[in-house]
């Protein structure tokens, strides 16, 4: 039996009216209540048997299309406002588990304060997929940082360990949403979340600038220890190029590291900016190298 677009409406429906919204819940476009700053919107997406494995229980699968949204929020320093959710499925997809990504979605949401205010549905041949687009607000008039704004003398710091996010971390990723707004605050010209590999996010953040990384140390996570047991690989090599790790990265004036570091003990100061071009690895102890993107990390299509 086929699921119904219109049953799944009409659940959507009963929702209760987000505060944010300024008309009626349920019309195609929805009107968001203004307040004064700037709005940041970004999309991201979830597809089964790529970005989650087939069986995936749909609360999860909803979680993390959200998540992977709000990440990119947080690497502008955005406050979450509100959350649009794109479902397509094929007609034989059972409805109570299109019912469990539309909650994991809008459950993600609201512990964010960016309620679930819209979207679309399609039944269509193949996996599905999720796409959610969210919606912040940027206050104040302080220039958002951006990739292209790292500049050399700044210094890189990383929010947290990476790699081995494949044993289930990819499955529970925490949008760094307070933590992008503190480094702003603290003069970040660049901030990127880590999706696709801390080495080729580093290297496109370097293209985006035109500047040169130094990349000094690599703060592992216990996941790439696990994960380099049984995959033949090093935990470096897993930190390096796994991804999914969705930490901060943002490049900082010297003067405003110290701070933040005793502030937050698993923050780690890892690299520096230079004048050059691309990313280079100086780690422990060795002489820089320049790092290849044909090393590892995720590109889709390659």
């Amino acid at each position: 039996m086929a699921w119904s677009e219109d049953h799944l409406h009409r659940w959507l429906a009963r929702s209760r009216r987000p505060q944010v919204l300024a008309g009626p819940l349920g019309d195609d476009a929805a009107v968001l209540r203004r307040d004064g700053s700037r709005s940041v919107v970004c999309v991201d997406q979830v597809v089964l048997g790529v970005h989650a494995a087939e069986g995936t229980a749909g609360g999860r699968v909803g979680r993390k299309a959200a998540a992977r949204a709000l990440s990119d929020l947080a690497a502008t320093a955005a406050e979450p406002r509100a959350l649009l959710c794109a479902l397509r499925a094929p007609r034989e997809a059972r409805e109570s588990y299109l019912r469990a990504l539309l909650s994991g979605v809008r459950r993600e949401g609201a512990r964010h304060g960016a309620p679930l205010v819209g979207g679309d549905l399609c039944a269509a041949p193949g996996p599905i997929s999720l796409a959610v687009t969210a919606v912040g607000a940027l206050p104040g008039s302080r220039r958002p940082p951006a990739r292209a704004r790292a500049r050399s003398g700044e210094r890189l710091l990383l929010t947290g360990p990476v790699g081995g996010s494949l044993l289930g971390r990819h499955l529970r990723i925490q949008p760094r949403l307070a933590e992008g707004r503190e480094l702003a605050a603290a003069g970040a010209g660049a901030l990127m979340d880590l999706s696709d590999g801390l080495a080729w996010d580093l290297y496109r953040l370097a293209r985006a600038a035109g500047v040169r990384i130094v990349l000094h140390t690599v703060p592992l996570h216990r996941d790439a220890l696990r994960a380099a047991r049984n995959s033949g690989r090093t935990p470096l090599d897993h930190a390096l190029h796994d991804g999914e790790d969705h930490e901060l990265v943002a490049t900082l004036p010297a003067r405003a590291l110290g701070a933040l570091l005793a502030a937050h003990p698993t923050w780690r100061e890892i690299g520096r900016v230079t004048r050059g071009r691309g990313l280079y690895l100086a780690l422990d102890g060795e002489a820089p190298r320049a790092w290849q993107p044909g090393e590892g990390g995720w590109k889709h299509g390659d």
